[in-house]
């Protein structure tokens, strides 16, 4: 078979739930503050990947204005019972402290493209929720528990409890059947059944270099589970000069010629100080059942950059350009952060982008920013902006973006006289207070015309350009350091950011008078760069 290299997904694209369906592959991922919620990617052959929706488009499925960073939609899993997918999600409200908020729903649909129903409400015990469908038409729920007096880790385990799909309810009694191991933090639960075992693969260990994939069994779905007699069947934790770290939250899948994958998510870390910038990707693994009915990952636990899997990979298409324009609207490679009305933030009726200014840069709220992933180490972006600024608290521009406290803005804005500017703004590394750093002063420009905005980042080195009219491209500001868009500098704790970089285009208008600011464009040019040990071992 051809041989692929990992990630399948590449960019932030976590908590991986993969569906088989006749011939046709799905894969559900996380996409935390932004909005549309979850995306599913199609496949024929395991190697080429198309996103084909996200199912919660609409205020009635999702809402997740002042959702912290991080926050928001976690670890869906999406299922097929015959008749229906169903699709499971967590919506967290809070996640830092002894506390969190974290509510479960359930949607569903007759066809992978929807339209999805609203959500039923199910619990809100714990996060990382799924939907088993049993061969005796019970459908059970899973999710972790959460005890927030226990110190110092607050994971009390997996619950279960069956759902009566016509009630559209949980019923019976919960029971907590797996306590994890001596790794900790257990959570990701997904139940299979073969050979009249029910299998339970959960992840351990955290989300950051410690995470790793756990799997136990038993003969009743209610317990006891005996853990694996490796405990883990994938991790890197014990392998730190593996290409891909960070592997972990996985689930299952067989092929119609009875081969097994396993899913998963990881990250590709940078620099000295293991920066994942793309955030946490899918991978996959060839897995197989030994004669002990117990599964193993091919050549693992670490997880291989290498995999054979069924189809090739159109390379040609992962390194072209991509050119947006708006004439037939927004790109669906493009998201915003948090709010479904839409309208508030932006309008593609003339045939550009309008971004209508609104909260300032970092809201947890309403902010007109729309931007796609960053799924290459090194690339170029660049647009064309037409904007009116009339004072200060008035700017739109181009960003490269993580979260609150991690992101580069170069603005079209004015001074308080009027006079417009370009100011560069970065909130580099600025936990926990939030403060803006202007590492240039402003560049005086006329009032009227348009804009040419750019960026480049080679690795870790992002570059910021602009011209007028149809000048050339200049340098503006320093070069600055992009690996801290990453999870590691989040600005949270360990194992408290999740989300990965984004560049696109915002507006803000700190006077409330929703200014408007067209985009005629916007590029995304992947480069490569020798400096990139992934384009090299991807060679070997």
């Amino acid at each position: 078979m051809p041989t692929i290299t990992n990630p399948i997904l590449p960019g932030f694209n976590p908590d991986p739930s993969i569906l088989r369906v006749g011939e046709d592959y799905y894969i559900a991922t996380s996409t935390f503050e932004w909005f549309p919620g979850v995306q599913i990617h199609h496949s024929k052959d395991l190697a080429n990947w198309e996103l084909v929706t996200r199912p919660l488009n609409r205020k009635s499925q999702l809402d997740m204005r002042g959702d912290p960073d991080s926050c928001g939609v976690w670890a869906p899993c999406l299922t097929y019972d015959g008749e229906k997918f169903w699709l499971v999600y967590t919506d967290v409200k809070r996640k830092d402290g002894s506390f969190k908020d974290a509510h479960n729903y359930i949607v569903w649909s007759d066809t992978i493209e929807g339209p999805w129903s609203d959500p039923i409400y199910i619990n809100s015990s714990g996060f990382d929720p799924s939907l088993f469908h049993d061969d005796d038409g019970k459908k059970w729920f899973v999710n972790m528990l959460w005890d927030h007096r226990t110190r110092p880790l607050k994971f009390a385990g997996i619950a279960l409890q069956e759902f009566d799909a016509a009630a559209g309810k949980l019923v019976g009694p919960v029971k907590n059947i797996y306590k994890g191991t001596d790794l900790k933090l257990v959570e990701g639960p997904h139940l299979y059944k073969r050979n009249g075992w029910y299998y339970l693969l959960t992840a351990e260990g955290g989300t950051g270099y410690d995470h790793a994939c756990t799997f136990a069994r038993s003969r009743t779905i209610d317990g006891p589970y005996e853990t694996h007699p490796d405990q883990y069947v994938l991790t890197s934790k014990d392998a730190p000069l593996a290409a891909i770290q960070r592997a972990g939250h996985g689930d299952l899948m067989e092929t119609p010629e009875g081969k097994t994958y396993l899913v998963h998510l990881g990250g590709r870390p940078t620099t000295q100080e293991r920066r994942c910038v793309l955030g946490r990707e899918t991978s996959i693994q060839e897995a197989y059942w030994g004669e002990d009915d117990w599964l193993y990952v091919k050549n693992g636990p670490v997880p291989s950059l290498h995999v054979e899997v069924p189809g090739t990979r159109d390379e040609a298409k992962y390194w072209a350009e991509q050119r947006y324009t708006f004439e037939d609207g927004l790109h669906q490679d493009f998201q915003w952060l948090r709010t479904p009305e839409t309208d508030r933030i932006f309008s593609t009726e003339t045939g550009k982008l309008r971004l209508f200014g609104r909260e300032s840069i970092g809201s947890w709220f309403e902010q007109a920013l729309v931007a796609r992933r960053q799924t290459h180490f090194s690339y170029d972006a660049e647009t064309v902006l037409d904007f009116k600024a009339t004072d200060e608290r008035t700017m739109a521009g181009l960003t490269a973006y993580y979260g609150r406290y991690n992101f580069f803005y170069l603005a079209v804005t004015a001074h308080a006289d009027g006079q417009r500017e370009l100011l560069l703004m970065s909130s580099e590394m600025s936990w926990p207070n939030g403060n803006l750093n202007f590492p240039a002063a402003p560049v005086q420009i006329p009032n009227d015309g348009k804009v040419k905005l750019a960026l480049t980042i080679r690795g870790r080195r992002l570059q910021f350009f602009y011209a007028l009219a149809d000048d050339e491209l200049q340098a503006i500001g320093p070069v600055f350091d992009a690996s801290i868009l990453s999870d590691e500098c989040g600005g949270h704790q360990a194992h408290g950011s999740f989300t990965g970089a984004f560049v696109g285009m915002a507006a803000h208008d700190l006077n409330g008078t929703a200014s408007p600011a067209d985009f005629d464009y916007f590029v995304y040019r992947p480069q490569h760069d020798p400096s990139d040990r992934y384009e090299v071992e991807s060679l070997l």
